[in-house]
């Protein structure tokens, strides 16, 4: 089954901590809030420096679409431009500081759970699982099981049951869940 998720119905949503926005993409099990959530895939726009929400238990991994920004952890700072990404613990202090206006794709995994893997593609794929969503960085036409579907930047679609199908696409990020 596919499912087109386009940007534009997302409806924003503040923050766990209020320092800004995200956009839920999908989130499992359906219609579960940010503290009972095994996975969850959601947009933000960070266009001021703060601190991120901390989640316990939570693995995330956060992938720069458009923009720069940069991240104090108590490892070291780490500069991020398009196409980067950190994957982190959700509980690890975390402050980020737009150097461009950011648009970010987040992955976040309750341990013990969910695991994911964001991947970055260029063009056609075999779906590697059952449940994959890919998401749109430019407008693309992906084709899947005979079917044609047009995605604007942002867009994404849900794959589920299609373990080994071919795809067609252009530039986006596969959230697989293996």
């Amino acid at each position: 089954m596919i499912t087109h998720l386009p940007a534009l119905q997302r409806v924003p949503q503040p923050w766990k901590n209020g320092g800004g926005v995200t956009r839920e993409i999908a989130v499992f099990p359906e219609g579960a809030g940010l503290e009972n959530f095994h996975w969850r895939i959601s947009m933000a726009e960070v266009t001021e420096p703060g601190p991120f929400s901390r989640f316990e238990g939570i693995d995330r991994h956060l992938t720069v679409l458009s923009g720069r920004m940069r991240l104090d952890m108590p490892d070291g700072r780490h500069v991020l431009d398009a196409g980067d990404s950190s994957a982190f613990a959700g509980e690890t202090p975390v402050e980020a500081a737009p150097l461009l206006p950011v648009i970010d794709l987040n992955v976040m995994t309750r341990r013990g759970h969910a695991r994911a893997e964001v991947r970055h593609i260029t063009s056609g794929v075999i779906l590697p699982s059952d449940l994959v969503f890919l998401v749109a960085t430019k407008p693309m036409i992906v084709t899947a099981n005979g079917q044609r579907y047009a995605l604007q930047p942002h867009d994404a679609l849900k794959f589920e049951g299609l373990e080994g199908e071919p795809i067609s696409s252009g530039d986006g990020y596969l959230v697989v869940f293996p």
